[in-house]
């Protein structure tokens, strides 16, 4: 514990409280960059919310040290959805043991609706909207007066040029071992109603010459991994262009035997806007650098309308298409469901649509309601009911029920362990496009025979996930293995397909998964010793790991 005091007591502590370890908090570096004179007497502290909040408050207070006579002390907490419930117990202790130290609150889920938060009355100020240079400005008038009149303060919005940029703060402890968050743009044109940078009037873009040096910085320190979190990546094709020049400027040249090393990049991507000056650029990049964070959210166009969504589906298709058939890009599309008006059916018809482009991943979102956001005003006319806690997910809407709710729940949880983890990628096909069939009985049956579903790999999926929810009564802490029996079952036993071909397919996804137990469904039939997980299995593996270390509950 000694390392804590390195800076003497600062008066100033930047806190939060990450999902994990890997993430390092961009928007706490950036108020560090920001302190100016303070910047001597200021200390970051990072903790994840699995840590017991006695815990963090014991090695805040141990980095502060005791106050002098008199002296001010100041915390600055980033506040994010999914963290608000332990900051808040964090705060309780904290005042309770130390009620003289100043608390400041920022980030997006303190910045509206604040008078309906707890965490809000535990703390001494709120910083609403950005903090580079509010916060600063608040710390000087608590440390040397005069004493702020307001709670409550509307951050202001400075030019970005004069942002002082955080990439320096990055510690070479980070650079190794840490996901680094970088931006080239703030705010967002569009106007979807779930996401909070609806409210932004445009985007707004850093200096680009001065961004790219902070990465050229970055890249001659090590860092090898660089997470865009720009949410329109490819709105100004000019600077995009730039971005990617910059990063392919750093590969071995295509006809080199050197390997490309570990460079990874993360892009969120407009996924109706790639014209052919930016597909000439992605189709440059070899396997396992690109990754690209597609949005669909939904391809009912009712849906996309009410919620003020501008998306050409069939660019859209078009694209997906491209990428996934002439680029080496990893593609993580998103769906969300749970938006006003959407039904299963409809919903399955997008999920349908967008699998048959074969995209690396879909990932599988359900609504929330993120404070501040406009789609509160379709919360009566489509009976949107909403889980008052955080994440304030939405439990039932006026055309899906709460059991629905429920067991779409349970489909995303499966689907991420069965086809995000990449390790049952010919058993899914075979569970997808072999069954053939739905599990509804009776009137929905006939229903989906004439319809056509029975060729669904959504309702086809959904059998499975129904079959293995009521044979666990588990949604986590399922091994690989306890999968592999359960699609054993599940294929042979409840849709006829024989054993002898299911078999021979989990066996050929297990061994090139890397795993070395013994499932029962396949006694007898592994080697005595597995052979080596390919190459490419390793490459998707480690690919999955990446991703899943860059997914964080964030709108």
């Amino acid at each position: 514990m000694a390392s804590l005091q390195v800076l003497n007591s600062p008066s100033i502590l930047l806190a939060t409280l990450n999902a994990k370890y890997i993430h390092a908090s961009l928007g706490l570096r950036y108020l560090l960059a920001n302190m100016g004179d303070l910047k001597p007497q200021t200390a970051l502290r990072e903790f994840t919310i699995a840590r017991k909040a006695q815990d963090v408050v014991d090695e805040l207070l141990l980095t502060l040290g005791e106050p002098a006579p008199g002296a001010v002390q100041i915390i600055g907490f980033g506040v994010y959805i999914w963290n608000v419930t332990q900051t808040c117990e964090v705060l309780r202790l904290l005042k309770t043991q130390r009620p003289g130290i100043k608390v400041v609150l920022g980030g997006p889920e303190v910045s509206h609706e604040v008078d309906e938060q707890d965490i809000v009355r535990l703390a001494d100020h709120v910083i609403t909207g950005w903090g580079d240079v509010s916060f600063p400005k608040l710390c000087r008038a608590l440390l040397h007066g005069p004493q702020p009149l307001m709670k409550v303060i509307a951050g202001e919005q400075p030019p970005l040029s004069e942002i002082a940029l955080p990439y320096a703060e990055y510690t070479d402890a980070d650079l190794a071992h840490r996901l680094l968050y970088v931006e080239a743009s703030r705010g967002c044109p569009f106007k979807c109603e779930f996401c909070l940078s609806s409210l932004d009037k445009t985007a707004w873009a850093f200096e680009l010459d001065a961004f790219l040096a902070e990465m050229q910085g970055l890249y001659q320190r090590g860092a090898r991994n660089f997470k865009f979190v720009d949410r329109t990546f490819n709105l100004k094709i000019d600077a995009s262009v730039r971005i990617l020049q910059f990063f392919l400027d750093r590969l071995p040249a295509p006809d080199s035997a050197e390997p490309a090393g570990d460079l990874f990049v993360h892009f969120e991507v407009i996924p109706d806007q790639l014209p052919d000056r930016l597909k000439h650029m992605i189709a440059q990049f070899p396997p396992g650098v690109l990754q690209f964070e597609v949005g669909i959210q939904s391809f009912n166009v009712e849906v996309q309308q009410r919620i003020s969504r501008k998306q050409d589906n069939e660019r859209t298709v078009a694209n997906l298409r491209w990428l996934v058939q002439e680029s080496n890009a990893h593609l993580h599309t998103d769906l969300i469901f749970g938006l006003p008006g959407e039904t299963l059916e409809s919903f399955a018809a997008g999920f349908d649509r967008l699998h048959a482009l074969q995209p690396h991943e879909i990932q599988l979102g359900i609504l929330k309601r993120l404070r501040g956001t406009p789609i509160a005003r379709h919360t009566v006319a489509y009976g949107m009911v909403y889980d008052p806690a955080p994440p304030y997910t939405v439990r039932q809407t006026g055309v899906v029920d709460a059991a629905t709710m429920q067991r779409f729940t349970r489909f995303s949880r499966y689907w991420d362990m069965v086809a995000n983890s990449g390790r049952f990628t010919h058993t899914l096909l075979l569970l997808l496009l072999g069954t053939h069939r739905r599990t509804e009985t009776g009137a929905q049956a006939g229903l989906a025979a004439a319809s056509g579903l029975a060729m669904s790999p959504f309702y086809a999926f959904l059998g499975f996930a129904d079959g293995l929810w009521q044979s666990t009564g588990k949604t986590s802490g399922l091994s690989p293995e306890a999968l592999v029996d359960a699609l054993f079952d599940y294929l042979c036993v409840g849709c006829g397909l024989p054993a002898a071909t299911v078999q021979a397919t989990l066996l050929a996804d297990y061994i090139a998964s890397g795993a070395r137990a013994s499932p029962h469904a396949l006694k007898g039939l592994l080697p005595r010793q597995a052979a080596p997980q390919s190459h490419v299995a390793k490459t998707l593996a480690q690919r999955q790991e990446r991703h899943l270390a860059v997914r964080q509950t964030v709108d």
